[in-house]
């Protein structure tokens, strides 16, 4: 294993240890005790993977991860910690830590999960062309709907200029793969940073969105940089923006107009020229008719508006996102490509879909979680029943089978997804090949060419 580790731990010991049985896989590695250290360390380059503490003296391990990506945006980070805080590692999670491990760690355990990052950075950089910089959004933007084609070319034209954007839609549309994507292709050098707006507090947000000085507030024990300071080349996406106070929007107008804002206890004004996108589940002009939003801030996210069509307005775009997103859990999960019955294409294409993609995306996780047999039925999509149920007249016009038919059908089903494979068959089914043997032959089944 060859490679450059950057330990970020003030644990002297742990940090050696860790040190030396990384150097004697044939790293080279480097100790940092602090974040100040370790986010100079990485802004000088040539770190390939860092392992990363959660309390260091100098602040929070989770919160130096948005610093170090927006020096190194596809650098893979590892947190460490003490602490046995569920929300604690989704929070590190989101914020794009790769991993997540507890103490006491384990070197030999630590060391695969750096061998598998180190390979899947090593992959995705030499997919991507080098001037790309690497992003990695939730979902890809799928659909041959009109709805969507007009939404790709206001992606198109966007990324073109430097204009503010507000995109607007209902929760799970995908509105932040939309800001990615407007960020990815307009060419800019700096990263793409995101706030969601509804997240935390009013003091905690302003102190996200512009950073504080050492002893602004109980707490402050060292300087945070603010969002937009992290953005300061690249693109801010404000998510939920409809949920900020007064005060925060008469501060961010400030920023939008001036390029100009001071971090919390700060006098120093400090500049950015970080591009804008903000999104809204909400209307903003009725906000501000109903005196809850500003209007002069409005008008200042709205210079370019795209519109998030929910997806139960174009159902024709759902076997497609399916499919995509099907490829993409499975290969997440470490499972084969599954097949999905025409019932529960049916039963995708009936519901309404009120959480959009991403009830679409936690639907199909699920039925990857159950399935038994690599064939995706309804049941396993666990959606509504009155919703997801086909009509009853079609109900009733299916006539009962045996067991026979029924089990006659499924194994040729099974047969024809893998191609007449016997030993991904007999995977799928649960079965040995002798007893796959006997039903090809009890049966009278068809097996390609390609099983032989």
């Amino acid at each position: 294993m060859s490679a450059r580790l950057l330990i970020i731990e003030d644990d002297g010991a742990l940090g050696q240890m860790l040190a030396l049985h990384f150097e004697d896989e044939g790293c080279e590695v480097d100790v940092a005790e602090t974040c100040a250290l370790g986010l100079e360390r990485v802004a000088r380059g040539g770190i390939d993977l860092v392992l990363l503490d959660q309390q260091l003296p100098d602040g929070a391990g989770s919160d130096l991860l948005v610093q170090l990506f927006a020096v190194s945006p596809d650098l893979p980070v590892v947190m460490m910690t003490g602490q046995h805080d569920l929300e604690l590692a989704i929070e590190a999670i989101q914020r794009g830590a790769a991993d997540f491990v507890h103490k006491p760690v384990q070197a030999e355990t630590l060391q695969r999960t750096v061998e598998a990052l180190l390979e899947r950075r090593r992959l995705a950089r030499h997919a991507m062309p080098l001037n790309t910089a690497p992003t990695s959004p939730p979902r890809d933007l799928i659909g041959r709907s009109s709805a969507m084609l007009t939404v790709s070319k206001a992606i198109a034209l966007s990324a073109r200029g430097s204009a503010t954007v507000l995109i607007s839609g209902e929760s799970g549309t995908g509105k932040e793969v939309v800001a990615r994507l407007i960020h990815q292709h307009s060419g800019v050098s700096g990263a793409f940073v995101a706030v969601n707006c509804a997240a935390l507090v009013d003091t905690l947000l302003e102190s996200e969105l512009f950073g504080h000085e050492r002893g602004a507030f109980t707490g402050a024990q060292a300087r945070k940089l603010g969002k937009l300071e992290l953005a300061r080349d690249g693109t801010l996406f404000l998510d939920e923006v409809g949920e900020l106070a007064m005060a925060l929007q008469a501060k961010l107008l400030r920023a939008l107009q001036e390029h100009a804002f001071e971090r919390v206890g700060g006098t120093e004004t400090l500049t950015s020229n970080a591009r804008i996108i903000a999104a809204t589940n909400r209307t903003l002009m009725v906000e501000v008719a109903e005196g809850r939003f500003r209007e002069d801030l409005a008008y200042r996210l709205r210079v370019v508006e795209i519109a998030m069509p929910p997806l139960r307005d174009r159902r024709e775009d759902i076997p497609l996102l399916a499919d995509g997103l099907l490829d993409r859990i499975c290969s997440r999960f470490g499972k084969p490509r599954m097949a999905m019955t025409d019932a529960a294409l049916h039963t995708l294409m009936s519901y309404d879909w009120p959480g959009n993609v991403r009830e679409l995306e936690n639907s199909l996780t699920r039925a990857v979680i159950g399935v038994r047999d690599g064939i995706i039925t309804p049941e396993l999509l666990a959606l509504p029943v009155a919703a997801a149920s086909p009509p009853s007249s079609e109900q009733d016009a299916t006539p009962l089978r045996t067991l026979h038919e029924v089990e006659s059908e499924h194994i040729q089903r099974v047969l024809d997804h893998t191609g007449g494979q016997k030993a991904r068959s007999c995977e799928i089914l649960g079965i040995s090949r002798p007893a796959l043997d006997r039903k090809i032959a009890k049966f009278g089944l068809n097996v390609q060419r390609a099983g032989r």
